[in-house]
Parts: structure tokens; sequence; C-alpha cells
């Protein structure tokens, strides 16, 4: 079972871009709840508390109860969370309600663990990517998962981990892999740094042929070749005019 974060909100009346920024102003960040086929309920938060929280992964894969008063309670799950492009700041927050008998879909966070353990991530010339940081899943709100650990301990070099392969707590399940099996793809990847260093053979060959010396054709010797031929030509000048003398002897 995911972390519960209990979150105080008040509703707000006001809404659109100069009541947002009124409530900016004043820490609070706007807010809208909606789903479980009620009408849309606008609300705000605590800027400071709720950023605070969303440092943690856990914030996106748990059940969040949100408190209006001192008798409104409603469960909920973060759907989209937006921030200022560049400052420590959030900007607005979708909440979707959840029942504890519906299946929701939610994003959680991949933890990979015993990457410098592996045969790849002892391997010098292997470099271990990560091709996913989240995996989207179905579940019911008691089956949630804070996050999904990948154990890649047992990768080889020029291996991949693929979405299927991940595994899965009771109750929980991969909606794309559940669509179609072409949807499946690697998570993560064992990739040598240059072609053929897996066998050392094309690498040793790259190696051997980098090391021998290179002939190379400098400009002076172009200038030398060139001197060489206006030479010869001039000694064929003045044999010609040596047989010219002699005819007119």
């Amino acid at each position: 079972m995911a972390k519960q974060f209990k979150i105080p909100a008040e509703m707000r009346a006001d809404v659109g871009k100069g009541a947002s920024r009124r409530l900016r102003r004043a820490g609070r960040v706007p807010a809208v709840v909606y789903g479980a086929q009620r009408d849309p309920a606008t609300i705000s938060v605590d800027h400071d508390s709720v950023l605070h929280m969303a440092d943690e992964d856990a914030f996106f894969a748990s059940i969040l109860e949100l408190r209006v008063g001192d008798d409104k309670r409603q469960k909920v799950v973060v759907r989209d969370l937006q921030r200022h492009p560049f400052k420590p700041l959030l900007t607005h927050i979708d909440f979707l309600r959840v029942r504890e008998d519906q299946v929701v879909r939610i994003n959680v966070p991949i933890h990979f663990t015993n990457e410098e353990n592996s045969r790849a991530g002892r391997k010098a010339g292997v470099v271990i990517s990560h091709q996913a940081m989240e995996v989207e899943i179905d579940a019911l709100p008691k089956d949630f998962p804070e996050f999904l650990e990948v154990d890649l301990s047992q990768l080889e070099p020029g291996e991949s981990v693929m979405l299927s392969e991940i595994p899965l707590p009771e109750g929980v399940t991969i909606p794309a892999l559940e669509i179609s099996e072409d949807n499946d793809h690697p998570v993560v990847t064992a990739i040598y740094i240059r072609e053929g260093q897996g066998s050392g053979e094309l690498a040793a060959e790259a190696d051997a042929v980098a090391a021998e010396p290179v002939e190379v054709d400098t400009v002076a010797d172009e200038e030398d070749g060139e001197d060489g031929d206006d030479d010869e030509a001039s000694a064929d000048d003045e044999d010609s005019g040596e047989g010219d003398d002699a005819k007119s002897d």
C-alpha cells in the first residue's frame, strides 16, 4: 500500500487568470478536483506544504486525502502538476477523485537497483542507459505501489530489460501491454560505446590502424616537385638553345 498524504484545502469561487495570480501571491496553489461522475470542484492548497510533498516519488503514486474544513474528505490522486519553467514554484494541480472499488490509471516511478553490481555495470566501455523512469499502471487504490523495482544484478553487456519484464505486484497491470505486445519496449539498455567492443576484435583492429604512421604529402614536398619540373624544363631549353647555335654556325 502506497503512502497516504493529507492535504488541507479550501474551496474557491472566483476563477480565471487574475484570481489564480492573487492566490499564488498569497502562497496558495489553484487546483481542480474532477472525476467519479461528479462536477469538477475548484480549490486551493498551501504551496509550500505541497511543494515539500512533491519532492517524494510516492506523492505521485499514492492516495491523497484532501481535507476541506472539519468534515469534508476526498480521496484523490495527482493527475497533473504544473510547475514554473525555472522557479521552484507550483502553478496548478489537477486531482482525480478515486473510489476504493474503482481501478485507477496512474504513473509510478521505476527504481533501478544493483546496477553497479552487474557485469554490465562493471564492464569497461559499457553504458547503462535508463530509457524510462516511470510507467503507467492500472490498479485499485489499495494495490497502488509507491514504485516498481527493477533488479539489474543479472544485466549483461549488450542486453536490455523490457517493459514486460518489470515485476508487478498482485493486482497491478500495465495497460499498454494489455492493448498490444507491440507496445513492449526497453526500459534499460546496456550498450557498448563503440561498435565491435563486445568481442574486442573490431576495436583491436581500429586501434591498430590508428597506431600506424600515415604518410602525408606536405606543401614543401609539392613545392620541391614543382621546382624540379622547372629545372628539367630549363635544362631542355638550354639544350635546344645549344642546338640552334650549332646550326647557325
